[in-house]
């Protein structure tokens, strides 16, 4: 097999030249071949044929040329051809006169037509509002009904170079009731994705909801110059469109904006009322100023027309609440900005209470729910309930009726309700649906919730040529699923070109690649929500395959000589030479390629003239097929009538000669003979008669002929023998292996006999190599191992090629584009993770064998690291325990376990120190001997082996280690220990230590290990209390005796009792119905802190008493409220930790409440203020929820009077936008967010503002994209 690559040179190049704005511009080319694909660039970008280039081709000479050259023609350019592929530029420079300031542009829509001049930043001041301009007008001109506007001249700014924008729009001035229009030019040629504008008036309004009579946006793209234009038609403007806009321009992960203003103007008086015309008289026949009388009433007249005029002319009265009230909430904000309602917040607020006065559902006693979701392929059921049980409703589906469906919808009447059931949703599904009883309605939307998509049939690696379509295939698990297409990590879009195109097939998907180049190479993947998968794309260069070459001939006069190559292209076409010289065909000699790829010479009645070298040459290649013509003279000589008979073969001697042919191709032995008389020729193969002819034909020549009867039944017909006069020629059609061997050829008549031996050789393509072997298996590697074939195919083996698939797929990818001639080779950039197999081909000088069988399925992938942390956990005489941690890398596989080894100091021998594989981060090794310095490694072992073992850099000694006791202080014994007088109390203090210690407990040097406390000896001491009294309090020490050593601890108690009651009370003042008592604190206060005192009183008369105060932490107080004409006593509990003292202490002496003749007079109170500023109770969460599915915020405020609640987003008000519903409820408010998206992330907060003051609470939403 030959591959050709074609090679192509530029003989003339084009030159860089300069052209002046709104000039052409010519490039020339020149190949040295004809009829070669050309290809024209600009920054890098193809060139297609239009209205500014003009592309030409003409044999080997190419054109191009740039009309109407701008500014931004001044670019770099290219030529391209094959691999070759030339520069030059293109610079363009200002005109030296300006067209005329006047020059308008025309505007498809006669809506926005417009008289200014250019407002953006081009220096002429003209508008590109279409790509055909309108004639311009006269400058003396000026078109009727055209507002005056005023020219922003740019021309005199640099032109900013940094951000999206080639041209901004510029501050614009229109009286009222005129248009104007505002343009912005953004440059697309670099950018990924095409750019999205929005236009705002102020800060955060968005005109494109504003879109209708007076508003009007635009976008205009330019192919040739790759330059998108938006525009932004004001029309009839208002005095309350005046103020400040901005635009701004998205591209992918780029932005830009920029700001401007429009003033609008007061229109000035059309035309002035002429006071003296209308005060003319009338009625004068000889015509003076003085004849007839003054017409005041004509003045009269005109005016009232002129009224009735304008009544005309304005549009008729329209009630607009009325058709907000019709209206759904989406268009609110636009027909208020239609209106010119400024007031938006007043008209929702007047909406509402119109809405609230509307009477109750006569058809209805329950209405659908606002919302339902629902699961895919799952059922659901609306329900409502009507008054009427007889009633017949009817449902819609986004307006359209839904009919009956046993399979999908089912309608029920049960009582007074009505149910629609939804069987197997589907996305369709998803939709708004209304129930309908005369003309009353009830509205609901259903949500259908899409389960994750799977990909259930991957990618497949291929590998194509230049210029090849490749078509990538997957399938998912649903139909009409969203699936996202990456090149290399970045996502796939259809671009202008149509490079890349997406096909979608219930569940299959395709992206389909026209015309590939070099820059297509890379892994490919397909994203849905639920999985993913990749595939390789590598594109070769494209090059030519020769199938069969031409051969050399000998012929005498008169034959037909045919020589005939074939090529892999059927599209190539090429020129036979003869001896250098092209070959002209005639009525001897044809030339035939009829749509195949076959070519073929063809040279009938052969001269001695048509000897010489003829050659194949392919167009576009640089390959050359040349074989030899011979031509054989025949001479004619007397013979005598009795002539021995003789073989004439090319060699003189009669030894074996070797004649090699391809298997499958025809094998012609022509022998020449003679003899007088005719000899009888016999064909025989070494020890098997193969054809013996015996025939008298109209040469009078005798032949015999023997078949062997089992050779007849194998290769009937694919064996014959042609004899003439002076030839015998042996054929075989389409030679097998089993045809080779040595014949003989004997030809014998009366004067004697001759014979030649011939051996033939079949050769073949080699038998296919044995099943590869993999080993050396790596993170995305492995190495691949065969044996030679059986039989070579009769020729040397040159090489081998290797392929490799993925296990469920079918297409083989190749991996050497260059014959290996080891036996062995190291694959890589395999998919870790990823099953594979290969197989290999032979190949020799007649082609490729069939392929081997495939190796056993393989996955690439590499032991992990090693595990970390490795530590000793604890050392005895004969035992060690060891803690590790996994690796950080496990990759696909994971772990299947560890292996622990260890070896012994200044040796090298390692053992394992267990059987198996460990499942577990630790181990516990027995019977080691003690005083042994040991290493101890641990490896992780995977699929792919074991990794690289983790060590610790010294030696384990194998000897216990001999510890420090360790004490626990409890954290409550750090503190001061506070109990009630006879409280048990238990003290547990644990430590750790090999051998029992001995304790003692000591107070103040005192040893306090008496009855009522009792010692254990155990692991945790503990002391034991059994009654807390007041001398256990104080400093404590806890004694522990090691071996090792002695411990102590310090601990603090206190214990505390009931109080004692004050010392004394006294009644120092009674006034009215109040008294004042003093007293003193207590003696004992139970040796804690006293908290307060309790105040009783009591009747004289019954003695009950009652509780005036409690917890008083003074000591006095005012007993109030007591009746006129009783005589009271007064008592007083002390109060501290461990509760009330046990007695009070009482007055000796009662108090009389004396009686007075005043009349009571009750106390006036002043009414108790309720209202306060706005408070959030509860404030908002921070969310973070899943794309698609709603979301909702709540909070709970109070205030008085009830506040006003505002929603924002980023600051901006969420009023108006149906995205958003918002609720109140018995002040807890609720903001919920239907179908979020990417977009709706960000800060939200709630604003409750009332005459008192406002408040406001924000909180944070994170939305996650599926992966």
């Amino acid at each position: 097999v030959v591959v050709v690559v074609a090679t192509i040179a530029f003989t003339q190049k084009p030159k860089s030249a300069e052209a002046v704005v709104g000039g052409t511009a010519v490039f020339e080319a020149e190949t040295d071949k004809a009829n070669v694909k050309v290809k024209w660039q600009r920054s890098g970008t193809d060139i297609a044929v239009s209205n500014k280039y003009l592309i030409k081709s003409e044999g080997k000479k190419h054109s191009l040329m740039v009309k109407n050259v701008s500014k931004e023609d001044n670019a770099v350019y290219n030529v391209v051809a094959g691999t070759a592929k030339e520069k030059f530029e293109l610079k363009v420079k200002e005109s030296a006169v300006s067209p005329p300031a006047g020059v308008l542009g025309s505007n498809p829509n006669p809506a926005c037509q417009t008289s200014q001049p250019h407002l953006g930043r081009s220096p002429t001041p003209q508008i590109e509002t279409a790509e055909v301009a309108a004639p311009a007008a006269p400058a003396d001109v000026k078109p009727e009904g055209t507002p005056e506007v005023t020219n922003v001249n740019q021309a005199d700014k640099p032109q900013d170079l940094i951000g999206l924008f080639l041209e901004k729009p510029s501050n614009g001035e229109v009286n009222v009731g005129g248009d104007i229009i505002f343009v912005a030019k953004v440059a697309g040629i670099n950018l990924i994705k095409k750019p999205t504008a929005k236009w705002f008036k102020g800060k955060w309004m968005d005109l494109s909801s504003k879109v209708g009579k007076h508003l009007q946006l635009k976008e205009i793209y330019d192919r040739n110059t790759k330059v998108y234009t938006f525009e932004m038609c004001v029309i009839k403007a208002k005095t309350n469109y005046a103020g400040s806009y901005r635009c701004e321009v998205t591209s992918k992960d780029k932005f830009d904006s920029c700001n401007f203003e429009l003033a609008v103007q007061e229109a000035s008086t059309s035309e002035e009322m002429d006071i003296r015309a209308a005060f003319r008289r009338t009625g004068g026949a000889d015509g003076s100023e003085e004849a007839g009388e003054l017409d005041f009433s004509a003045l009269l007249k005109k005016r009232n027309n002129e009224k009735e005029v304008k009544q005309e002319i304005s549009e008729p009265d329209i009630d607009v609440w009325d058709l907000l009230r019709q209206a759904p909430p989406s268009e609110y904000e636009k027909i208020a900005f239609q209106y010119g309602i400024t007031d938006l917040r007043g008209m929702l607020k007047r909406l509402k209470k119109m809405k609230k006065e509307q009477k109750k559902s006569e058809a209805f006693l329950k209405k659908l729910d606002p919302a339902y979701q629902v699961d895919k392929g799952q059922k659901i059921k609306l329900v409502v309930e009507v008054t009427n049980p007889d009633a017949q409703v009817k449902w819609l589906k986004n307006g359209q009726e839904v009919q009956v469906s046993g399979r999908t919808y089912i309608f029920e009447n049960v009582g007074n309700k009505r149910i629609l059931t939804i069987n197997h949703c589907s996305l369709a599904d998803d939709a708004a649906y209304q129930c309908v009883i005369g003309e009353e309605k009830c509205f609901t939307e259903l949500f259908v919730k899409e389960p994750p998509i799977l990909v259930t049939r991957p990618l497949e690696d291929q590998v194509v040529v230049i210029g090849d379509r490749v078509e990538f295939e997957c399938e998912v698990s649903e139909e009409g699923a969203h699936v996202k297409w990456e090149k290399d990590g970045v996502e796939l879009t259809r671009e202008e070109t149509f490079k890349y195109r997406f096909k979608t097939d219930g569940k299959k998907h395709y992206l389909i690649i026209n015309e590939t180049t070099k820059e297509d190479t890379g892994f490919y993947m397909v994203k849905t929500n639920g999985g993913e998968s990749v595939a390789e794309l590598i594109v070769q260069e494209k090059g030519l395959e020769i199938y069969q070459s031409i051969a050399d001939l000998t012929l005498k006069a008169r034959e037909q000589a045919v020589f005939k190559c074939e090529v892999s292209d059927e599209n190539v076409k090429g020129i036979w030479l003869k001896n250098g010289v092209p070959v002209v065909p005639n009525k001897r000699i044809k030339i035939t390629h009829i749509g195949s790829r076959i070519h073929k010479l063809t040279i009938d009645d052969v001269k001695s003239e048509d000897e010489g070298d003829y050659s194949f040459i392919p167009e576009g290649y640089a390959l050359n097929l040349s074989a030899k013509l011979n031509f054989l003279d025949v001479k004619i000589d007397f013979v005598p009538r009795q002539e021995p008979p003789k073989i004439h073969l090319d060699c003189m001697s009669r030894s074996l000669d070797t004649i090699i042919v391809v298997a499958g191709n025809k094998l012609r032995l022509d022998v020449p003979i003679s003899g007088d008389p005719a000899p009888t020729v016999t064909w025989a193969k070494v020890n098997k008669v193969f054809l013996y002819l015996k025939v008298i034909n109209e040469l009078g020549l005798t032949h015999k002929i023997f078949r062997n009867l089992d050779m007849l039944t194998e290769t009937e017909g694919r064996i014959h023998v042609e004899s003439s006069k002076e030839h015998s020629v042996f054929t075989i059609e389409g030679a097998e292996r089993a045809d080779e061997g040595v014949y003989t050829v004997v030809v014998q008549n009366p004067a004697g006999q001759d014979k030649a031996d011939i051996t033939i050789k079949v050769v073949d393509v080699p038998d296919p190599p044995e099943a590869p072997k993999i080993s050396n298996i790596g993170e995305d590697f492995c190495t691949v191992k065969w044996e030679p074939p059986k039989f070579d195919g009769g020729l040397l083996i040159q090489g081998y090629i290797l392929e490799r698939k993925k296990k469920k797929s079918y297409r083989w990818m190749r991996l050497n584009y260059d014959i290996l001639t080891d036996l062995s080779f190291e694959a890589k950039k395999m998919i870790e993770g990823v099953v594979y197999e290969m197989r290999v081909y032979a190949v020799n000088a007649i082609g490729m064998s069939r392929p081997s069988a495939c190796s056993g399925p393989f996955m690439p992938i590499a032991p992990t690291s090693e595990p970390t942390n490795l530590a000793v956990d604890d050392v005895s005489d004969s035992t060690v325990t060891l803690k590790w941690r996994p690796p950080e890398r496990l990759g696909p596989a994971g772990v299947n376990g560890y292996i622990v080894e260890y070896c012994k100091e200044g040796t090298e021998e390692w053992i394992q120190a267990h059987q198996g594989l460990l499942d577990r981060n630790s181990i516990f090794i027995r019977d080691l001997a003690t005083g042994n310095k040991l290493h101890f490694r641990v490896r992780a072992v995977n699929i792919a082996g074991p990794s690289a073992p983790a060590t610790m850099a010294q030696p384990v000694n194998i000897r216990e280690i001999v510890q420090r006791p360790k004490i626990w202080m409890p954290r409550y014994l750090r503190q001061k220990l506070i109990r009630k007088v006879g409280d048990m109390i238990n003290i547990v203090i644990p430590f750790q230590v090999r051998d029992p210690p001995t304790s003692s407990w000591v107070k103040e040097d005192i040893n306090i290990y008496k009855k009522n406390i009792y010692i254990p000896i155990t692991y945790a001491q503990s002391l034991h209390v059994v009654r807390s009294d007041v001398d256990k309090e104080g400093e404590h020490t806890v004694w522990l005796h090691f071996l090792s050593g002695t411990e102590t601890l310090f601990s603090s108690m206190q214990v505390y009792n009931k109080p004692g009651p004050p010392m004394s009370i006294k009644i120092t003042d009674a006034w009215g119905f109040n008294v004042a008592l003093e007293w003193t604190p207590p003696k004992d206060d139970g040796n804690a802190e006293i908290t307060g005192y309790t105040i009783q009183k009591a009747d004289k008369k019954t003695m009950d008493w009652y509780t005036v105060y409690e917890h008083c932490r003074r000591t006095n107080c005012c007993v109030s409220d007591l009746i006129m004409g009783n005589e009271y006593f007064f008592r007083i509990f002390t109060e501290n930790l461990c509760g009330l003292s046990q007695e009070p202490t009482a007055t000796k002496k009662s108090v009389y409440i004396q009686k007075t003749g005043t009349l009571y007079k009750p106390p006036t109170y002043q009414e108790h203020d309720f209202t306060e500023a706005p408070k959030f109770t509860h404030p908002l969460v921070n969310r973070s929820v899943v794309a698609g599915y709603n979301v909702a915020f709540s909070c709970s405020v109070r205030g008085s009077p009830k506040p006003k609640i505002m929603w924002l987003k980023n600051k901006m008000d969420l009023s108006g936008n149906p995205k958003y519903r918002m609720f109140t409820n018995q002040g807890v408010l609720t903001l919920e967010i239907r179908k979020p998206s990417p977009f709706d992330g960000g800060v939200y907060t709630c604003k409750a503002m009332n005459d008192h003051g406002e408040a406001e609470c924000e909180c944070k939403l994170d939305i996650r994209v599926p992966q």
